[in-house]
């Protein structure tokens, strides 16, 4: 067949392109988005103790504002998911950006405490929206280096904390907790500024049939990267996977002889999916994707439970450990006050995490690099059974933040790698919407647990959770490293071998 004939799919159009300039502006616009994300979820930990002794809040009360959010983005990961799966990328992150800029900076004016509850849960409710620029940015990498580039735009998450505990350390001391919220929502607004530069994903264009506008945004690609699209026409998974199979018969094709018909196994099976073509939902579950999307939540929940459970030990423990194992001085010396500078200082022990995730999410995969970080952070863990003295206590919980983190960031590499087009942000949506649950069920029961000195029954629980998290890891069907990202489901476990 002559090349001008030939078909080529989208991620075939990346690899030729390569990741060059174009990659950068999607990458630079995602990352604000992961920022924005960030320090509305770290401003959670400095604005709690502020407006309790504002406004003599109970404890419960206190951490209502941060579960309100949690429960705000268990609604909006699912919720936004689908808006973008039916309507697609743009319009499903540009209504997340508004309701998490407005809510976020309405909160600053918040006259008691029911508006600040009820705002802050809308603000839950846009950042729920996180997958749904996760999924973008991915469907523009060139599938040989999607990881590395995936691990780099994680690192947004960690600059963003950076940020909010400088922001705290320099404003909360003199101008407040309303500067704080309003500040916060600053980067929230430059996805609004910026929205109409933003290009629609071509994979989600093919599937919906809109090849010129798919081709259209190939071609910018190529022209701001300097590079060619390939030779001949751009076409779908399904219509390219067609005609590989026209054109080069297989094998058995012809040495099977009549008789043996019966006896040959069944051809791989695919389907193309439509984002309508029933309850996203349902597809998640359907046979072809339940045992991926069951573990996958498994994980989720683990990974999540066990991330903030180390950050909130970091503090709790000592805490904990100055009340059930009180000394001379610790009895005569207590403060509720928050260290800024710690807080500071402690957004720093994730770059570690970002590094071994860059090093290892290419060369050794992602289901290698996720359970040997699940498993070493059980190691890290261990001696917390006992009490420790504080020093050694820190530098566990450092090397478990390290561990846990880098097998954050895997997770969300790999979870938009093993769903098709059609459900991949809702898949990612829902997976993520599992682990706020771990995030929310954390605190009321782990550090409960250290709070009433039960550190060994605690320290247990955590171990239990990311074991599993580490087995379930394991027990995925593939692995997706330099694969191209499908439109289709397999009714094998394998996806197409087309791949790069």
């Amino acid at each position: 067949m002559e090349d001008g004939n030939r078909s080529f799919t989208v991620d075939e159009a990346l690899v030729e392109m390569g990741f060059g300039k174009f990659q950068l502006y999607v990458l630079a616009y995602a990352g604000m988005g992961m920022v924005a994300e960030a320090m509305e979820m770290m401003l959670l930990s400095f604005v709690g103790p502020a407006v309790q002794s504002l406004w003599n809040l109970s404890s419960r009360e206190e951490s209502s504002i941060t579960s309100v959010v949690f429960a705000g983005m268990l609604i909006g990961a699912y919720s936004w998911g689908i808006v973008a799966d039916k309507h697609g990328r743009r319009k499903g992150f540009i209504i997340t950006a508004v309701v998490t800029f407005v809510a976020g900076f309405l909160s600053a004016f918040a006259p008691n405490y029911t508006w600040l509850i009820v705002l802050r849960c809308f603000v839950g409710l846009g950042l729920g929206g996180g997958p749904v620029l996760v999924s973008w940015y991915l469907e523009f990498i060139p599938a040989p280096n999607r990881g590395t580039w995936m691990v780099i735009f994680s690192g947004f998450w960690t600059v963003g904390t950076i940020l909010e505990a400088s922001l705290a350390w320099l404003i909360m001391p003199s101008l407040g907790w309303r500067w704080l919220l309003a500040l916060s929502s600053i980067p929230s607004s430059l996805l609004l500024m910026f929205y109409k530069w933003t290009p629609e994903s071509p994979r989600y264009l093919i599937l919906q049939g809109r090849k010129a506008e798919a081709l259209s945004i190939l071609e910018k690609i190529a022209r701001t990267n300097g590079t060619q699209l390939p030779k001949g026409v751009l076409g779908s998974e399904m219509e390219t996977e067609m005609e590989e199979t026209k054109s080069h018969p297989t094998e058995s094709t012809h040495l099977l002889k009549p008789g043996e018909l019966e006896e040959a196994p069944p051809p791989v099976s695919k389907m193309i999916l439509k984002p309508d073509s029933k309850g996203p939902l349902l597809v998640l579950l359907s046979p072809e994707l339940i045992k991926r999307t069951l573990l996958l939540w498994v994980v989720f929940f683990g990974n999540a439970f066990a991330y903030y459970g180390v950050v909130l030990l970091t503090t709790e423990l000592k805490i904990s450990q100055n009340s059930c194992y009180p000394t001379e001085k610790e009895l005569t010396h207590s403060s509720n006050d928050v260290n800024y500078r710690d807080v500071f200082i402690a957004s720093f022990a994730e770059f570690p995490g970002l590094l071994i995730s860059a090093a290892m999410v290419d060369r050794l995969g992602r289901k290698a690099s996720m359970s040997s970080m699940l498993f070493t952070c059980c190691i890290f863990l261990l001696p917390l059974l006992t009490h420790q003295s504080p020093t050694l206590t820190t530098a566990l919980l450092f090397g478990g933040r390290i561990c846990i983190s880098s097998a954050f960031t895997v997770v969300y590499i790999y979870a938009p790698e093993i769903y098709p087009t059609a459900v991949r942000t809702t898949g990612v949506g829902v997976g993520s919407s599992v682990g706020r649950i771990g995030g929310v069920l954390c605190p009321l029961v782990a550090v409960g647990l250290v709070h009433g000195c039960h550190q060994t029954i605690a320290v247990l629980l955590f171990e239990f959770v990311i074991l599993v998290s580490g087995i379930c890891v394991c027990l995925f069907p593939f692995e997706t490293s330099g694969r191209e990202l499908t439109d289709t489901i397999s009714t094998s476990n394998e996806p197409s071998s087309s791949s790069v």
